[in-house]
Order: C-alpha cells, then structure tokens, then sequence
C-alpha cells in the first residue's frame, strides 16, 4: 500500500511537472512570437526609413539628372551647353527632392537674360523625382573663360 501511495504520488507529480512544462512551453512560445513580431516591426520600420547612405545616392543620382537635363540648355551664341560653360555655380537638393540652383551668364547684357533662366528652371522641374526648383541668377563671381570645362574649350577650339 505505501508503494501505491508513493507511486500515485509520484504520478501526480509528473503530472503536475507536465502541466507546468506545458504552460512554460506555451508562455515561453506566446514570448517568442510576440518578440518575433516586435522584431519584424522593428525591421518594417527601418526599412521604410532610407538611411542616411541611401539618401545621398538619391541626392547624387538625382543631381547626375540634373546635369544631364542643364547640358540640354544652350547659350544661343555660343554652341555649348549652360553646364560646360560653368554657368551653373551650385546645385543644391535638400531631402524633400527641392533643388535650388545658382548660376550665371555670361554676361549682365546677354540676349537671354530673361528667358535662360525660366529655360532652365522649366527643364529641371520636367524631372519626376523633383518637388520644388529655384533658379537664383548671381553676378559674382563673374563669369570668365576659365570657368568653361576642358569639353566646352575643344568644342570652341580654343586648345
């Protein structure tokens, strides 16, 4: 009978040491996919934000196409692109995809004072990824000469 007793009891035990691993095992699941999803929303949300890398690729892409659509404005005397010129003294795009644009002319009394400008400022807006463009004209430092690329140099045979 005391071996009975102790076997039952002994049973009871397993049993209740089975009933508790099972409620740690389920617990210790439920845990882990509550982690599991915490993880991969955490991991959702970095990816939704660009990193700091990623966003000056954007801006350095960006900024490729915006040479590219400056080397498609001419000045109408002279057969070279504003951009070999070194009409363009600054591009600059903030984060929102704004682009604000320094240049010049090559001179105050140029024929096209009044419309390269709007050209350019047209032109870069055609651009799908751009929000916003200002063309700011400025006088200093003048332009001269060397400011052209060796490109727009070849191209007026003055090498």
């Amino acid at each position: 009978m005391f071996f009975r007793r102790d076997k039952n009891r002994n049973e009871a035990q397993v049993e209740n040491y089975r009933e508790t691993e099972v409620r740690q095992s389920e617990a210790s699941n439920e845990a882990s996919q509550t982690y599991s999803e915490s993880k991969t929303a955490e991991v959702s949300a970095e990816a939704a934000l660009p990193s700091e890398e990623s966003a000056k690729i954007n801006k350095q892409e960006l900024e490729e196409k915006i040479i590219q659509m400056l080397k498609t404005c001419y000045d109408p005397e002279i057969p070279v692109d504003i951009f070999e010129l070194g009409l363009i003294y600054e591009i600059k795009i903030d984060d929102k995809a704004n682009v604000n644009i320094k240049m010049t002319l090559t001179s105050p009394a140029c024929p096209v004072a009044g419309s390269l400008p709007g050209e350019v400022e047209m032109k870069i807006k055609s651009i799908s990824e751009i929000k916003n463009v200002s063309i700011e004209l400025v006088w200093n430092p003048p332009w001269d000469r060397d400011m052209m690329s060796d490109v727009a140099k070849i191209e007026l045979g003055m090498y």
